[in-house]
């Protein structure tokens, strides 16, 4: 399994937060994190995890951040939707 990464600005952008909030974050033990040459890199599920945690934050994230792009991603036009026969179906093995 592969973990994510990003810096306090990249967090701050996606969250639509102040970067500041993502230190003070980091301040209080709220993030994971590692740091790489002087520069912190957050633990991508932490940072999630956080966000979804506090109100104020997610609806920040909902409105500035990643989440005001969400419906420009859902698909219209239901021919090109994932068929559900199409898809893998893990349970056929009895697992």
């Amino acid at each position: 399994m592969n973990i994510v990464r990003v810096s306090v600005s990249e967090a701050a952008r996606l969250f639509g937060v102040n970067t500041r909030t993502i230190r003070r974050a980091l301040a209080d033990g709220a993030l994971t994190y590692v740091v790489v040459r002087g520069r912190y890199k957050i633990n991508f599920e932490s940072l999630v995890r956080w966000s979804q945690e506090r109100p104020k934050i997610r609806n920040k994230a909902k409105n500035f951040g990643i989440g005001q792009f969400v419906n420009q991603w859902k698909i219209k036009n239901r021919l090109y939707s994932p068929n559900p026969k199409a898809l893998p179906d893990d349970n056929k093995d009895g697992g």
